[in-house]
Formats: structure tokens, C-alpha cells, sequence
């Protein structure tokens, strides 16, 4: 149940001692000459991020909006924390939401307020921001997926839809498979990298074909990061978690390139927001385990996700899938493509973000919209 002992605890005033500390000793890296941002984070940008961070920046302000969400704890053999917001109709269709990486539930922020009609489930992810310590530190997405199930059941909740991106659209597939009973709907941003990386497909269509050689020219280009999250985590978080500005400058330069933000990064974030969701990460000690799903994830061990699915693609979105391949791995019943958006489309475009939202919870009922095979 709700109860201020459910949040997030305060951060002690010794950890944002330290916090400023460190930041008031940042030292510029010398790096070789480059275009701005064509290698990484920009470092003039990152040194005037640094030093707002540590004069002007003030974590208590937004932890305390933070911590005033509806927290609950729920979960009998391995309990979570979730924001659980309450529709006034109890009978209400449920919808669990599911972030990703580098981010946390703070994703969903503007969502929040336009879907006060339905009951919605924001769980913090095992390793990630805001979530309860585990004794493992991080869970692969398949086990996360038991957790939520496990968690939302005791919510009170036998059946809901799933919306999701990134790490969580592995989450919520996992669920559907895993849990099928009580999954009624789904709604992706996504389709996961995993199903192209790994064991792919050897019957793919042209379009298919090119979308593969995309999906491996941005894995060459820009998953640098996905590698050594993978394969390394333990090296990379030894940098994180000892270096704030490292920790931005590693989160900083997703947020830039995974949104549509037209080279302008304050259309997207103000710099309290940036550093909100990087702080987020600072506080919570929890970079390295939020590397869990990437360095024991990419098995999917199961068929065609029966649940009806729709999909909500947005254009600046990493690798974007055609609707063909995503048919192969899910039962799709909705498929739209907006005009502007990317990765982090519940914060970008939250209005186009709740349309996918509502189009599965008129999946998620057993009326004539999902009788039949799905449209094409």
C-alpha cells in the first residue's frame, strides 16, 4: 500500500557533499580535435553541464516531487517499488509501464498526468534507479519480468496491458510470454535488438534484409556502448560510479543522440531535467547493476507473442524495425509511425505516446477489435 516509508529514501547530505566535491575537482581530458559531438560528448558542453551541476543544481527540489508520487512496495517473493496511481474507478484497465536504460521511471513524468483514467503501474526496475536493493544488484529482463508479475498481482491486478521501450520492451515481452493470462494487451515503441542480433530469421523479405543491415551498421557505429555493457560492465561501472562527470558524460551523450532534438538538446531537457535523470543514477549507486539486462540478456526462448500488440514508431528512435519483421515476432493489431519523436518517446511526445496506450487498452478487452487475425 502507499506510505512514505514506500518511496525512494532521502539522499543523506554527505553523499551530495561528496557529490560536489567531486565536481568542483572535474579536469577537462585532453582529447584530439573533433566536429562537436561527432566522437562522443561535446566537452565544452559537459564542462558547463559540471559546473552547473555542482554550484547551481539542487537535488532536494526535485527528489522531494519525486518521492511525493504515489510509492507503493508489493511483490511477495521478490518485492518492488512502483509508482501506483490510483484511477478513481477501481474496475479501471490496468497498464504497467516500463522504462529503460539510461533512464528510470522518470520517463513516464508527463505521461503520468494524461492517463489518470486507467490504473498504471510504474515499477523501478531491479538495478535501475529508485528500485529496491537486491542481494544480486541487477536481474536480466527475464527475471525482472517474474518480478513485475509477482508485484503487480499483489497490487490487486489479475490482467493488464504492458507499454514499454527499450530494456523494458524485452521486460514486457518476457512477461507476455512467461505469463500470458495475464498480459491482455501490448504496447512496443520497439522491437527489440536481440531478435536481429541473435539467431535471426533466414527467410527475411528485402525490406527486412535492409533493416538487418541497418540494424548492424548502427551496432558498428553507435553500440559501442551496448558491447561493453555487455560484455565488460564490471570495467565501465568502475569509471561511473567513481567519476560524476564520467557518469554525464556517458548518459549525456544517449540523451543527445536518441531524441529529436535537431541538434538543440534544450528542446528536449532543460539542464535541471538532465541532470535529474543523471543524478538519479549518482544517488542511487546504480550504473553498473542498470548493465544487468544487456550483459545476461538476447535469449528469447519462446514463439510468436500471442497478445494483441500495438506499436507506436517513432522516427529518431534507434533502429525502427518494419511492421514485416515485427509481425513475425508478435500478433500486431496497431501500427503507427508519428512525424516526430525518438527514443525516449514518453517524454518527448507524451500526447503521441498515450494515443499507443489507448490503442492497446482497446485491444486489451475481448470485444470484436481482436476477434479474428490481426489486420495487415
Amino acid at each position: 500500500m502507499t506510505s512514505p516509508s514506500s518511496a525512494p529514501p532521502a539522499t543523506p547530505a554527505s553523499v551530495l557533499a561528496d557529490l560536489r566535491s567531486r565536481l568542483s575537482r572535474f579536469r577537462t581530458v585532453a582529447t584530439a580535435d573533433a566536429a562537436p559531438w561527432s566522437r562522443g560528448v561535446d566537452a565544452d558542453y559537459l564542462r558547463d553541464l559540471v559546473a552547473y551541476w555542482a554550484t547551481d543544481y539542487d537535488w532536494a527540489v526535485h527528489e522531494r516531487r519525486i518521492r511525493s508520487l504515489p510509492w507503493v512496495q508489493a511483490g511477495q517473493h521478490r518485492p518492488l517499488r512502483a509508482i501506483h496511481q490510483r484511477a478513481d474507478d477501481p474496475a479501471a484497465t490496468a497498464v504497467v509501464l516500463l522504462h529503460g536504460w539510461p533512464d528510470s521511471v522518470l520517463r513516464f513524468e508527463r505521461v503520468l498526468p494524461l492517463l489518470t483514467d486507467l490504473n498504471v503501474i510504474v515499477p523501478a526496475l531491479p538495478g535501475f534507479p529508485f528500485a529496491l536493493p537486491i542481494a544480486e544488484g541487477g536481474l536480466s529482463s527475464l527475471r525482472m519480468a517474474d518480478a513485475v508479475a509477482d508485484a503487480v498481482a499483489e497490487l490487486g491486478y489479475d490482467r493488464y496491458l504492458i507499454s514499454a521501450g527499450d530494456v523494458g520492451c524485452d521486460v514486457a515481452e518476457a512477461l507476455a510470454a512467461r505469463h500470458p493470462e495475464r498480459v491482455s494487451a501490448l504496447h512496443l515503441t520497439d522491437v527489440s535488438q536481440y531478435h536481429f542480433l541473435v539467431d535471426p530469421p533466414d527467410d527475411l523479405s528485402r525490406t527486412e534484409q535492409e533493416y538487418v543491415r541497418h540494424g548492424h551498421h548502427w551496432q558498428a557505429a553507435e553500440g559501442g556502448y551496448m558491447h561493453e555493457q555487455s560484455t565488460k560492465p564490471q570495467t565501465i561501472a568502475a569509471a561511473l560510479g567513481d567519476s560524476p562527470a564520467g557518469l554525464a558524460a556517458w548518459i549525456l551523450e544517449k540523451l543527445r543522440s536518441w531524441t529529436d532534438n535537431g541538434g538543440d538538446l534544450a528542446s528536449v531537457f532543460t539542464r535541471d531535467e538532465l541532470l535529474t535523470w543523471i543524478t538519479a543514477y549518482w544517488v542511487t549507486d546504480s550504473i553498473g547493476t542498470s548493465f544487468t539486462p544487456y550483459a545476461e540478456g538476447g535469449i528469447k526462448p519462446w514463439g510468436r507473442i500471442p497478445a494483441p500488440a500495438a506499436f507506436t514508431v517513432f522516427p529518431r528512435d534507434l533502429v525502427n524495425a518494419p511492421r514485416e519483421f515485427a509481425d513475425r515476432f508478435f500478433t500486431v493489431w496497431e501500427w503507427q509511425e508519428f512525424s516526430a519523436g525518438g527514443h525516449f518517446a514518453a517524454w518527448e511526445q507524451p500526447a503521441s505516446y498515450v494515443r499507443g496506450v489507448r490503442s492497446a487498452v482497446e485491444l486489451s478487452g475481448d470485444g470484436e477489435r481482436v476477434a479474428g487475425a490481426p489486420p495487415q
